[in-house]
């Protein structure tokens, strides 16, 4: 199976590309901005054709709330143009190529937490906003796609001195959502699905995790662009992972 990786540089492409390579029934290219420019259709066409993909798993973004909202111009250049040119352009070199693009649970408001692939989106964020247009997108062009809510962080150090203890969500690690990616391509899955740890935490329990010195701090606390209070997710039509347990089995 050979695989197409955007956003290469990024932490979930590249604890996807390290995972997938430990098996031999995948064949990874995962390349950063410098190599495959999603704002280029030029660019997208010279890797769709050196690559000639199997799966196509679409992490490029920009990610950080703040960026988004202080340049909504770059933010919907690259989340929902480089995405649909992406997309338009993948489907017309094959129509075969399963394409798996990397939502966020942040499209839903984060007023009760919760939520399924049923689940209403309401973006709280023009981060959200270009996401969710995105799935659409995707939705609308792919006949054969995986769209993937998650919410992950690295297992490493914390990269703030606080934590919110108000914030919450169904965390894994970057790790395990590789894995699970993994499993969700073995089981020729299709449509929106949900990759979700089994427990509800706060932002502060899941920094606690790897670093022990975090401090506490509350959305009082906090001066930016609006942020869902609960990010928590659930699933109808997948299945909920303890999170770290990618480390325990493999």
């Amino acid at each position: 199976m050979r695989i197409l990786i955007t956003g290469g540089s990024g932490i979930l492409a590249s604890e996807i590309t390290k995972l997938f390579m430990e098996f031999k029934n995948f064949d990874v290219f995962s390349f950063p901005k410098s190599r495959l420019d999603i704002t280029s259709n030029n660019s997208i066409k010279t890797n769709l054709k050196n690559v000639d993909p199997d799966v196509i798993i679409h992490t490029a973004a920009i990610t950080d709330v703040a960026l988004c909202e202080k340049n909504k111009k770059l933010a919907w250049s690259v989340n929902v143009n480089g995405t649909k040119k992406m997309s338009n352009l993948a489907r017309k070199y094959n129509d075969n190529i399963l394409f798996v693009y990397i939502s966020t649970a942040g499209v839903f408001d984060g007023r009760r937490g919760n939520y399924t692939e049923y689940s209403i989106p309401y973006p709280p964020n023009f981060y959200a906003l270009t996401k969710i247009i995105g799935e659409e997108a995707i939705r609308h062009t792919q006949k054969n796609f995986i769209i993937i809510r998650t919410n992950f962080v690295p297992k490493k150090k914390w990269s703030y001195d606080k934590a919110f203890i108000d914030r919450y969500g169904t965390y894994l690690f970057t790790r395990d959502v590789s894995y699970a990616i993994k499993e969700l391509l073995n089981e020729k899955k299709n449509g929106t699905i949900h990759i979700t740890g089994n427990k509800k935490i706060s932002m502060y329990e899941l920094a606690k995790m790897t670093t022990p010195n975090i401090q506490k701090m509350t959305l009082k606390d906090y001066n930016g662009p609006p942020l869902p209070r609960d990010m928590s997710l659930n699933t109808i039509r997948w299945k909920k992972y303890n999170i770290g347990f990618s480390y325990k089995n493999i």
